[in-house]
């Protein structure tokens, strides 16, 4: 049996903006009846590029449910061009985590905001000619295998299925994928050896992205004070200077993201 938040069973029960949208500015779809998943997204924007409103249809397990429910919720009232930023990760997070066999769920809830997004601005998300075929059961490419291995840090084929359904199917595939996912990581190890400088600029990069905007939900934030190897030295302020929850902040929350998104053995220092 699966361990699910009370968040995620909160928003199965009681799925907030489930419908359709008529006359929508935008509408995103993610997912395929044939592998058990599908998502359709809808989006009312103003004049001014504000999401008013937004909706879902979805077909598929209580998790899937739950990612499309609470991400309407956190398109609502964001610029479109700041809800574009939204990760998979932020969709699980903003539940209270999703068990590793469901993470797939909020890939798809971030696919259909992709496509959402796409649609309203006329842009046409088109599959290359010479783009690879790599699961033919759910029809996902290398490319699409490659991004989701970067974003996620996945190391294990057992990652890659369960964020991506890839491999899930009949199986065949899972070679090919092994060979992707030790080609993306051997790829990764490599270009880590970074300067000084390259490393702050990627670091300050992914507080902004990704740390800062969730900190100042609280009235909160934080700024990089200094790089020294691996030691990242940084800086709360707002309320969350002083917090007595800071230490969790900084291990659970910043450190965490920082090791997936730059390099596993960073350890934050908090001056």
């Amino acid at each position: 049996m699966w361990d699910y938040s009370e968040k995620v069973m909160e928003h199965y029960r009681n799925p907030r903006n489930a419908g359709s949208i008529e006359n929508a500015d935008a509408i995103g779809e993610a997912g395929s009846l044939s592998c058990g998943d599908k998502l359709k997204i809808y989006l009312k924007v103003d004049k001014n590029g504000i999401i008013t409103d937004a909706k879902f249809q979805t077909f598929g397990c209580g998790s899937a449910v739950a990612s499309s429910s609470i991400l309407t919720e956190m398109v609502i009232g964001k610029h479109i061009d700041e809800a574009r930023k939204i990760t998979n990760k932020q969709i699980a997070d903003a539940l209270g985590g999703l068990p590793p066999e469901k993470m797939h769920c909020s890939v798809m809830g971030h696919e259909a905001l992709e496509s959402a997004i796409a649609n309203y601005y006329n842009e046409e998300i088109t599959i290359k000619d010479e783009d690879e075929i790599v699961c033919k059961c759910f029809d996902i490419t290398k490319s699409f295998l490659e991004n989701e291995i970067k974003e996620n840090n996945l190391k294990t084929l057992e990652d890659v299925i369960n964020y991506t359904k890839a491999g899930g199917g009949c199986g065949r595939c899972k070679g090919r994928i092994a060979e992707i996912l030790s080609a993306v990581n051997s790829q990764a190890n490599k270009t880590e050896q970074l300067t000084k400088t390259q490393m702050i600029i990627k670091i300050n990069n992914i507080i902004e992205k990704y740390i800062s905007p969730e900190l100042r939900k609280d009235g909160g934030d934080i700024e990089l004070i200094d790089v020294d190897g691996n030691q990242i030295k940084v800086k709360l302020s707002g309320k969350c200077h002083g917090c007595n929850r800071a230490y969790l902040t900084l291990t659970h929350f910043v450190e965490a993201t920082l090791r997936q998104h730059v390099n596993e053995n960073i350890e934050i220092i908090q001056v």
